[in-house]
């Protein structure tokens, strides 16, 4: 039988029908389809991306039907690539060996809420899930900008930050993921437990070490959000006006973005809401300390241009406004103008304006500054996802390197390898894990540069190399 993919010889109609009673989809045109993610953010990405394809895809029901996939991979030595919403950036879902795509969004149950905790299968929807939750009065500390189509497993699995980042830390700080349950790709599989310090063994993994089916969280109370939108004539002033917000010990907050004035030409949602030339702070407020959060507004010059529940939010017909937010912006902006791209910069703590300042003098004009705060390690810090109005891989470099040249790491969003990523090295523990949970090697395993020198050694031989 042919392959889409055109890299492995398996006859996948026999597979397909060894996977039964699994659901499977071998349209060619669907398993295209289910083959990407949101990688064309990136031109350069896309140029490598756009051409690979997974041969077959499975949507197990429950962990045993998943289990049943991932025997069959192992017998058969088939590359394996987890699949939720799809709304990863770098290409963690595109199949780069062809191979079985699996579909997670099948095994969606919430099984437990309890009274600040929920266990919920890895293809859970989050927006469903944070219904559910608000219904009991809680909500999860941190979600991404994309939880309408995104999978809870695919956040934990690829993510590291979102909504709630600015008060509730990253996701990787101890006590917002409580346990994680995965299993590895073997015939048969086994389950392992992460708890503790071994979550962030296979948190952020990509899927190369693992193959996450259920996850336990932290909720918090839910709150009586306001979401806002706050303009100014400056950006720096915006930006100091975030800051005090983003450090204030009264006033609670689930979101704290700033956006380059450039940037709401984009928004088409907002024409007559925010005027032309304004640079905006976008954030979501407690209705009760709206007063307090005016004040510090008015405080930094700044006009409140909205301010909306869920209520008015629905009869409006308005996006959320996390949805201008994150890597949302960089969405709303290639809906109208697909030569923009974006990038992710570090401001490290203490979080000031002079930096910006500093950054905004020798960035060109086609670099538009946005600002998410955010919590990590118990300091307040800001990471800037620019749009860029892209011209050549060279200029885009040419900015990163100016940003690290200002004291500001840069995880290059335009590569789908995860040792260039926040550390831009390899993260060994990660890698004895996957061989532990994969000693052949068909998770994902081109997303790792460093698998292909390392897959031979012991786990323990592999873990050791983290201390040198």
């Amino acid at each position: 039988m042919s392959s889409i993919s055109g890299k492995t010889t398996t006859d996948w109609a026999a597979f397909a029908a060894a996977l039964a009673p699994v659901e499977v989809i071998d349209e060619p045109v669907l398993v295209r389809k289910r083959s990407r993610d949101f990688f064309w953010y990136s031109p350069i990405l896309d140029r490598r991306l756009k051409a690979c394809f997974g041969d077959l895809v499975a949507r197990p029901k429950s962990p045993a039907e998943m289990a049943r996939c991932l025997s069959l991979a192992a017998r058969h030595r088939v590359p394996v690539t987890l699949r939720g919403g799809g709304t990863g950036n770098y290409g963690q879902s595109v199949p780069m060996e062809g191979g079985l795509i699996i579909d997670t969004t099948a095994m969606g149950e919430i099984l437990e809420i309890g009274p600040d905790f929920v266990r919920v299968q890895a293809g859970c929807n989050i927006a469903k899930l944070n219904q559910a939750l608000k219904e009991k009065g809680r909500e999860l500390p941190i979600f991404p900008s994309t939880q309408d189509i995104a999978t809870i497993g695919g956040f934990i699995s690829g993510g590291s930050a979102g909504i709630g980042t600015v008060s509730h830390g990253m996701l990787r700080d101890a006590g917002n993921i409580l346990e994680i349950r995965a299993l590895s790709a073997e015939d048969p599989p086994r389950e392992v437990v992460f708890s503790g310090e071994g979550i962030n063994m296979i948190h952020h993994a990509w899927g190369i070490n693992g193959v996450i089916t259920e996850l336990a969280l932290r909720t918090v109370p839910t709150e009586d959000w306001i979401g806002c939108i706050v303009t100014f004539d400056d950006y720096l002033v915006c930006h100091a006006a975030a800051i005090d917000l983003a450090l204030s010990e009264t006033i609670r907050r689930k979101l704290c973005s700033t956006l380059d004035a450039r940037i709401g030409t984009y928004f088409d949602r907002l024409k007559g809401i925010v005027p032309e030339g304004h640079a905006m702070l976008v954030t979501l407020i407690p209705r009760d300390q709206m007063g307090d959060f005016r004040a510090l507004v008015a405080r930094h010059g700044g006009h409140v241009a909205l301010a909306m529940d869920e209520a008015e939010r629905t009869a409006r017909k308005l996006p959320h406004v996390f949805e201008f937010s994150y890597n949302h912006t960089t969405l709303q902006a290639l809906k109208s103008d697909r030569s923009v791209t974006y990038l992710q910069v570090l401001f490290p703590a203490p979080v000031n304006v002079a930096k910006v300042a500093e950054l905004r003098a020798v960035l060109g004009d086609d670099v538009y500054m946005h600002h998410e705060f955010a919590r990590m390690g118990g300091d307040v810090v800001s990471f800037d996802l620019p749009l860029v109005k892209y011209t050549t891989d060279e200029r885009l470099y040419q900015i990163m390197a100016l940003y690290q040249a200002h004291g500001c790491p840069v995880s290059d969003p335009h590569s789908c390898i995860i040792e260039d990523g926040g550390m831009k090295k390899a993260d060994y523990r990660h890698l004895a894990w996957k061989k532990r949970m994969d000693p052949l090697g068909l998770l994902n395993s081109p997303k790792s540069r460093e698998w292909a020198r390392v897959r031979d050694l012991s786990p323990e031989a592999i873990e050791a190399l983290h201390q040198t």
